[in-house]
């Protein structure tokens, strides 16, 4: 579904206090938790334009693909799933986590916010289970799909320039890992959430 509308200028006192077209001094992200950078040279600020578009399955739930089945998941119980494995890249392993029905963080039911909670805890364990990882991070944007979803990040042992937010940049650029190596991390977090309930790789039994 499509929706056509007319955007504008956002207008609030937060808003009237920027300069849009000039570039943000980048330079506190090479200090502090975050240093992982020499030097960084941000992009002009952009008009921040009201009101924003809609994000995947905002407007009609049948557009969502997190409600679809997908060859992607690796495991599943009634109310959760992980979603792993897409291309092999440089971090041991990052995942997306989102309920089973189509959910926004707004309106989950309690039973299913209740559960997120164990399940983070088991799903940080099955992470630090594969080979040479310290800390399983995870963080939540939830600005390109509306369907409630979080992100798992493996963070490889000795690596304090992984530290914080920028873990996820560090995917793109340290060497990518092997298709093989990238399955059997993933068998690895699969089998170790599925000990504990749930089904791991559910999409393997279809057809």
């Amino acid at each position: 579904m499509s929706v056509d509308f007319e955007q504008h200028p956002a207008d609030t006192p937060f808003h009237r206090r920027l300069v849009y077209g000039e570039r943000p001094d980048g330079a506190w992200m090479t200090h502090g938790p975050a240093n992982a950078y020499e030097s960084v040279v941000m992009r002009p600020l952009e008009p921040m334009l009201v009101p924003e578009k809609p994000r995947n399955g905002e407007l009609d739930p049948e557009n969502c693909g997190s409600c679809k089945p997908d060859e992607h998941t690796i495991w599943h119980d009634d109310l959760w799933q992980v979603r792993a494995g897409w291309e092999p890249g440089g971090l041991p392993f990052i995942g997306a986590i989102a309920p089973r029905e189509h959910w926004l963080l707004e309106d989950a039911p309690v039973e299913v916010l209740a559960a997120l909670g164990p399940l983070m805890q088991r799903i940080s364990e099955a992470v630090k289970s594969i080979p040479g990882v310290a800390r399983c991070h995870f963080s939540r944007f939830n600005d390109g799909s509306a369907h409630l979803h979080l992100w798992a990040f493996a963070r490889p042992a000795g690596m304090m320039q992984g530290r914080g937010a920028v873990l996820s940049y560090w995917d793109g650029m340290l060497p990518e890992m092997t298709e093989e190596m990238m399955n059997e991390f993933l068998e690895i977090v699969a089998a170790s959430l599925a000990a504990g309930g749930g089904t791991a790789f559910p999409e393997r039994g279809r057809a």
